[in-house]
């Protein structure tokens, strides 16, 4: 089985209408958990730990006194609004384009954990890095723990194996790379540019790259980790000679060369 694992985004939405059922996420109650602390928390402390502008600590305070996680306001894929899941449109996915992600696509969150695309949501700021003081925990990556990890392998326990494709950043795979052991396989996707013989990646186009290719993907119903290689969307393209076995380099606008 293959699973996708990719970064939420800082700027949310709340719909009102949307055609797919809406889940309860898997780490509901670590999510209440997280919102009381968060709550209890003064405007300065919350700016310290967010470490953001005065108005963004006042937007999101109000956000925080006015949504509870038990209530599924929007489903995941469609409340985050980054760069990303702009080039990843799943607003205008098929009902099999939807599917696809469902199966196989998954959210690393620091207030939710980890969320499959209809988990409902309500807006939240709380990076995965964040140093969040818990009862038993000093920061986030405590907290989560490896059962972010415990939880995709187990999605995958009536299969023979499992693929994941990492697609997010180091922040958030930090929550699941150190946990992985055979004869589960991670691939890490690298999306740059040749800049003087050395690959540069530029955090926004990878961005929308990473977007560009959980949409292909979806389009295309890709099973095989392998055959992402074919991947040729953006100008990027795969390349043999700067990969690994586990790491695929893509780069943008190379010239045609054997390499």
């Amino acid at each position: 089985m293959l699973k996708i694992i990719i970064s939420p985004a800082k700027k949310m939405n709340v719909l009102d209408e949307f055609t797919c059922p809406v889940t309860y996420p898997a780490f509901l109650g670590q999510a209440l958990y997280l919102h009381g602390i968060l709550s209890g928390m003064s405007q300065e402390e919350l700016k310290e730990l967010w470490r953001c502008s005065d108005k963004l600590v006042h937007a999101n305070w109000e956000r925080l006194h006015s949504y509870s996680p038990s209530r599924l306001l929007t489903p995941a894929l469609l409340a985050y609004e980054g760069i990303q899941y702009q080039y990843m449109a799943p607003h205008i996915f098929s009902e099999a384009e939807w599917e696809y992600t469902v199966q196989h696509l998954r959210i690393l969150s620091g207030f939710y954990g980890i969320l499959r695309p209809t988990d409902g949501v309500v807006p939240y700021r709380l990076e995965m890095q964040a140093k969040l003081k818990t009862e038993n925990a000093s920061h986030l990556y405590d907290f989560w723990g490896g059962s972010l990890y415990d939880k995709l392998k187990g999605e995958a326990v009536a299969s023979e194996y499992m693929d994941i494709l990492n697609l997010a950043s180091a922040e958030y795979s930090r929550a699941i790379l150190p946990y992985i052991k055979p004869p589960v396989r991670c691939f890490t996707c690298i999306f740059g540019e040749e800049v003087r013989g050395k690959t540069k990646v530029k955090a926004t186009q990878a961005k929308m790259a990473r977007g560009e290719m959980v949409r292909w993907m979806a389009e295309n119903q890709i099973s095989n980790v392998e055959d992402i290689r074919d991947f040729r969307r953006l100008d990027y393209e795969y390349q043999p000679g700067l990969s690994t076995e586990t790491e695929y380099v893509f780069i943008k606008n190379v010239k045609k060369q054997d390499l």
